[in-house]
């Protein structure tokens, strides 16, 4: 097997995923995953898709991941890597497809708008 490489995005955050056999080591912008996430919801987030298929442990993982906050990086790994389980086994798809993990979420941030303090917010009307 060589080397699978997919995209995942979320929000502004792009993550670019490596996956090749080995023993399970998962590497975030040449850190260890449990340093770079050091939350446990974060850390399942990711693992999500390789527990669901029975493939965690199976893989080595380098991933570069860039934009958005932390929870945003996340949820792109997970989506990449949904998308590399469905091409190390075509069987993965009906595993991962009915939890939702192959769907890009497509939130975005709404632009500010001109003569507004934010996107919906409006400045305070004073009568004086």
């Amino acid at each position: 097997m060589e080397v699978i490489h997919k995209i995942g995005r979320r929000k502004t955050a792009v993550a670019r995923v490596y996956v090749a056999k080995g023993k399970g080591n998962i590497t975030v912008n040449k850190k260890d995953m449990t340093d770079y996430f050091t939350t446990g919801p974060l850390q399942y987030k990711v693992n999500q898709p390789l527990v669901m298929t029975n493939n965690d442990g199976n893989f080595d993982i380098t991933v570069n991941v860039y934009g958005g906050g932390i929870t945003g990086q996340a949820e792109a790994i997970r989506l990449a890597l949904s998308r590399a389980m469905c091409e190390v086994d075509a069987e993965n798809r009906a595993i991962l497809k009915p939890e939702g993990l192959l769907t890009r979420d497509p939130r975005m941030v709404e632009r500010k708008k001109f003569g507004q303090k934010k996107a919906r917010k409006k400045f305070q009307f004073s009568k004086r």
